[in-house]
C-alpha cells in the first residue's frame, strides 16, 4: 500500500509546473507519502467531530445550526398564534442537541475509512482539489453514518411532543407527495443536516491544512501538502 502511494505521488509530480515541487515530490519517502496523507485525513476528521460533538457544537454555531423543517417554518406564525412558541423553541434545541449527541459516533467510521484508503483514493485526494479529502469521507462513510446517527437522533427528538406530532402529520401528508422525503420525519431531517454539517466542518479543516500545512502541527502533513500547494 505505502509503495503504491509513493508511486502515485511520483507520477503526479509531472503535473506540477514548478521544478522545486517536482523535486520535492521525488524526495518523499514511501512512509512520508502514506503517513502524510493519513495524518491529514485523521486530523480533519477528528477536529470536525470535536467541534460539533459537544454541547453547543450545533446550537451555538450559526454555520451549522439546525433550524425547523421548512414545512414547520412556513406555518410558524400560525403555531405561534396558537401558543406553540415555546414548543417550537424546544424542538429547535432538541434537534441540535440530537445532532451533537450523534456526531461522536462518526469518529471511528471516519478513521476506518482512512485505514482502508485505496490507491485510487490516494490519487483522488492528491489531485482532487481543495475538498478532495472531504469528498473522500463523504463517499466512504455517508451511508453508514446515516444508519448510526438516525437511532441516536430519534432517541433525543422523540422526547419532544411537537416532534411526534410533526411526524404523524407528515405521514399523512406525504401520501400526496408534497413533502420532501428528507423532511418526512424530524429524525430523518436532523440526521441529514448533521451529516451535511460534519462534511462542512471537515472541508473547513481541510482548507486550513492545505493553506498552512506547517500550522497543522505534523511534519508528515507539512511535508506532503506544502509540496502540493
Amino acid at each position: 500500500m505505502k509503495k503504491y502511494l509513493f508511486v502515485i505521488l511520483m507520477a503526479l509530480s509531472a503535473f506540477f509546473s514548478y521544478s522545486d515541487c517536482e523535486a520535492g515530490l521525488s524526495d518523499l519517502s514511501n512512509q512520508e507519502a502514506s503517513v502524510g496523507l493519513k495524518a491529514a485525513l485523521e486530523k480533519g476528521a477528528g477536529a470536525a467531530v470535536g467541534q460539533l460533538g459537544k454541547e453547543g457544537g450545533f446550537l451555538n454555531n450559526e454555520k451549522v445550526k439546525i433550524s425547523l423543517p421548512s414545512a414547520l417554518e412556513k406555518i410558524r406564525p400560525v403555531l405561534q398564534m396558537a401558543g406553540k412558541s415555546a414548543q417550537l423553541d424546544e424542538l429547535v434545541v432538541a434537534m441540535n442537541r440530537a445532532a451533537e449527541t450523534a456526531v461522536p459516533k462518526a469518529k471511528p467510521l471516519l478513521l476506518n475509512a482512512v485505514k482502508s484508503m485505496t490507491i485510487s483514493d490516494a490519487k483522488n485526494i492528491v489531485t482532487g482539489g481543495d475538498t478532495s479529502v472531504t469528498e473522500f469521507f463523504r463517499q466512504k462513510t455517508s451511508a453508514q453514518l446515516s444508519k448510526e446517527f438516525l437511532p441516536v437522533v430519534k432517541g433525543v427528538t422523540d422526547k419532544s411532543g411537537l416532534s411526534s406530532k410533526y411526524n404523524n402529520v407528515m405521514a399523512q401528508v406525504q401520501k400526496f407527495g408534497v413533502v420532501k422525503s428528507q423532511e418526512s420525519t424530524v429524525e430523518g431531517y436532523v440526521t441529514e443536516r448533521a451529516l451535511d454539517a460534519l462534511f462542512v466542518m471537515i472541508a473547513e479543516e481541510e482548507k486550513a491544512i492545505r493553506k498552512d500545512p506547517l500550522g497543522a502541527g505534523s511534519k508528515a502533513i507539512s511535508r506532503v501538502f506544502s509540496l502540493l500547494n
